[in-house]
């Protein structure tokens, strides 16, 4: 059952990334199909690394990774644009993301009316840096004035389990409670320089509710054919629709060009229809949809992913971003230390519960930067002066020496 709603919840956050947008400018309009066209490689890679449903957010993944591409540089910066289909430059992409996210906010809050339920929609990101690490300052504005990321000075060297708890904390106040824990214990140790996350928290009614007490068990026929009872909804309302050859599809709106769009293959074609779909599948994208009344019976639902997001992004082709081969000196001040960086993890959960009332979701994305090309920390110098010795009080700056003597026995008293 998991695996055919999947497809739902990738909807819904297609759906938030592109409606708003259709009818802006190029840059925009572009950001929002590269967007799309990561998110359908992702979704492929997903389903063929697991036989569960899940559910991520595509946007929130692209958000953190947008964040990480303007500090790499050279072939690093060309993998990470390669795999996310970052086509436009650096300033453009994040003037379009920037833009993009400014009309979702728009568009997914609003107070309840008369025809729509109120919508609550937050996207947030933040950076947490090691507190003694030289960043690049131009690559800090950046990103404080496209993606409101400020930065968050911590201790990972000394204190990389408190510097945790923080970040942990940050994604469970910005996803209403629903994210905990994202970066699990041992994730961040004295080597990490740099974490920058993103958070999407998503709750909304639907238009059309269904009403509870038609709520009842019926069978849900599983890939294997097998079949397994669950509470099904039901409600008769109008509706945009799509009766394809191979498939149907039902849009379910929440307000504010912000809809639920759910793909239901044929019978026995679910693998078939996951391969072959692509963007411009997508209903809101369909001149054929109808728009008319609907029988429609649909699950109650809730699915909590934690996505091995590192494995599958270099299952897609980004790799040297992982290695300490990795450019991404444009985060650095390089004038100021010798370390490199590298991407030791991406982390991603999601989380979506769907009902009679309507649908709350919630992701989060992490990016850990590690340091590479520092030594371990050294081990402390012992200094034991329990013998003679010499000593000098030197003026540093001109090199004078002001007094000299020497200890053979400090137990003698002048």
């Amino acid at each position: 059952m998991k695996r055919l709603l999947l497809i739902a919840l990738a909807s819904l956050l297609l759906c938030v990334a592109s409606l708003p947008v259709l009818a802006q400018e190029d840059a925009t309009a572009a950001v929002v199909g590269d967007n799309n066209a990561f998110a359908f490689d992702l979704y492929r890679e997903m389903a063929a690394t697991t036989s569960d449903g899940f559910v991520f957010s595509p946007f929130s993944v692209s958000l953190a990774l947008a964040m990480t591409y303007n500090g790499a540089l050279d072939e690093t910066a060309a993998q990470m644009a390669s795999t996310m289909h970052f086509t436009l430059e650096k300033t453009a992409l994040n003037r379009a993301l920037a833009d993009v996210t400014a009309q979702l906010l728009q568009a997914g809050n609003a107070e309840a009316t008369e025809y729509e339920p109120e919508r609550r929609l937050a996207i947030a990101n933040a950076l947490w840096g090691e507190q003694s690490f030289p960043f690049n300052a131009d690559f800090l504005a950046q990103l404080e004035a496209d993606y409101d990321a400020g930065l968050n000075l911590v201790d990972f060297i000394g204190a990389a389990e408190a510097a945790r708890a923080r970040i942990n904390t940050w994604i469970e106040d910005n996803t209403n409670g629903l994210i905990r824990d994202i970066v699990p214990p041992g994730a961040v140790s004295e080597l990490t320089r740099l974490a920058l996350a993103n958070a999407v928290y998503f709750k909304s009614n639907w238009i059309a509710q269904f009403e509870e007490d038609l709520t009842q068990d019926g069978l849900f026929t599983r890939l294997d054919g097998s079949t397994v009872s669950t509470a099904m909804m039901h409600q008769q309302a109008r509706f945009l629709y799509l009766d394809e050859d191979g498939y149907q599809a039902v849009s379910l709106p929440y307000g504010g060009g912000i809809a639920m769009e759910i793909y239901l293959p044929d019978a026995g074609t679910f693998e078939t229809f996951e391969q072959n779909f692509t963007p411009d599948g997508l209903l809101m994208l369909r001149g054929s949809a109808a728009y008319g009344p609907v029988i429609l019976t649909l699950p109650r639902w809730k699915t909590q992913t934690d996505a091995p997001m590192t494995d599958l992004l270099q299952r897609m082709g980004m790799t040297l971003p992982f290695t300490g081969d990795a450019d991404f000196s444009g985060m650095i001040d390089t004038s100021q230390t010798a370390e490199r960086l590298a991407i030791s993890r991406v982390l991603h959960k999601a989380f979506i519960s769907v009902d009679e009332h309507g649908t709350e979701a919630a992701a989060a994305t992490v990016v850990l930067m590690e340091a590479t090309g520092a030594p371990r920390p050294q081990e402390p110098f012992v200094f034991t002066a329990d013998r003679p010795f010499v000593y000098t009080i030197v003026d540093q700056t001109t090199g004078t020496i002001l007094f000299m003597g020497r200890v053979l026995d400090p137990s003698q008293e002048a």
